[in-house]
């Protein structure tokens, strides 16, 4: 195996202890890749396959939050109006045109962040047999994993997730005659021993820092700025560590095949090796997001499509992987309680612009999801665009 170490990144800013391999096969050192040193579950339908030519995002919105964060403000309702006007058109427009932005001067602590990191490292680093005594399955669904599938195929990845809520409470299964809850628990690792704290000290500044998007995109529709938080009051909101291996065959395999999320906003922590691509709405170019020290990736998700009643839609991203490089990611995905019914909102339908999809149950539709992650399904899993009224119905209407 070829052992690399950690790259003098954000997330140790040193070079530590070597990687050790994780489950997922590590490439031989001066051989070409080829299909047969993958295993076939991770290889992508070729239509799929990424390019190894990177299209960089030139023209993805890089928004300064800073008049948020101020010692005297605290929400867009204590912001100078002014600036706050300006703020506010740059997230709408940046929802609109590519769903996603980058926000730097966000208010969330360097220290708090740069815990979450090297515990993360610390964690993944240790061997498979460690990592596995928290692994996750369907009925206790944090933890540790290293199997999950996107579309049916095999991510090169593995991850550890847990909910901002502990225990987080939500359906049983994702039939809809069962009305029975369960609760989701925290399972944390022995070792490292700071990983618990680091990652319940970082959830608490993404909830705020969630909160706070949620109020421009509020405004930016026309909505008073807390419009969306009563939808958060049980959450189901978690947050993953990302680790991708170095990848033999980064032609053919994916760190996360293509995919809209399904929640209201992601918040997305990379390190400096990228990979993230988002299909760009205008043509359909896959366009690789550049890191910017410190910065966040924002994506509007599903449920934000169907509250705006597509004012905003989620768009499609996916991850490359690195021949060389393993690269660290830590996403924080908000998503509202289980008992939340997504519609759009009455505020922004009439009859010239009538309710473009039927309500559907957050719960049932999470917990749908959440079985693809576990089993190769036969049919297409549940998507958001299920729900959609046709046009001419919504004219007969």
């Amino acid at each position: 195996y070829k052992i690399t170490s950690h790259p003098k990144n954000q997330f140790l800013g040193k070079n530590t202890t070597p990687f050790r391999p994780c489950s997922l096969r590590c490439y031989v050192p001066g051989k070409k890749p080829t299909i047969g040193e993958v295993d076939p579950a991770f290889i992508q339908n070729p239509e799929h396959r990424p390019k190894l030519e990177i299209v960089k995002a030139e023209g993805i919105p890089l928004i300064d939050l800073s008049i948020f964060n101020s010692p005297d403000t605290n929400s867009s309702s204590e912001s100078d109006p002014h600036a706050l006007e300006g703020l506010v058109k740059e997230v709408g427009d940046a929802c609109k045109e590519w769903g996603f932005f980058q926000i730097i001067n966000h208010g969330v602590s360097l220290e708090k962040r740069q815990r979450i990191e090297n515990a993360s490292w610390k964690f993944f680093a240790q061997p498979l047999e460690e990592k596995r005594k928290i692994r996750r399955n369907e009925d206790q669904v944090n933890g540790y994993f290293e199997t999950e599938l996107t579309k049916n195929v095999r991510d090169w990845k593995e991850v550890f997730d847990f909910t901002l809520q502990d225990p987080a409470l939500a359906p049983a299964s994702p039939e809809a005659d069962d009305k029975e809850l369960t609760k989701w628990y925290n399972r944390w690792p022995e070792h490292p021993p700071e990983l618990r704290v680091a990652c319940e000290e970082y959830a608490k500044e993404m909830e705020k820092l969630a909160y706070k998007l949620m109020e421009l995109i509020a405004l930016s529709l026309g909505l008073p700025p807390k419009r969306f938080h009563p939808f958060f009051k049980d959450q189901t909101t978690y947050i993953r560590l990302n680790h991708y291996p170095p990848c033999p065959s980064p032609h053919l395999a994916l760190g996360v095949g293509r995919h809209k999320d399904a929640g209201a906003v992601t918040i997305l922590c990379q390190d400096d090796v990228g990979g993230l691509q988002v299909k760009r709405k205008s043509d359909g170019e896959w366009i690789w997001v550049k890191p910017i020290p410190d910065a966040y990736i924002i994506n509007v998700g599903d449920a934000i499509q169907v509250w705006s009643n597509e004012t905003y839609e989620s768009v499609e991203h996916r991850v490359m992987v690195n021949y060389e490089k393993e690269r660290f990611s830590i996403p924080f995905f908000f998503q509202p309680a289980y008992y939340t019914d997504v519609k759009p909102l009455e505020e922004l339908t009439n009859e010239l612009s009538p309710p473009k999809y039927k309500p559907y149950n957050w719960g049932k539709f999470w917990a749908s999801r959440k079985r693809s992650n576990f089993v190769k399904l036969d049919v297409e899993n549940i998507h958001v665009y299920q729900f959609r009224i046709p046009v001419q119905s919504r004219q007969e209407n």
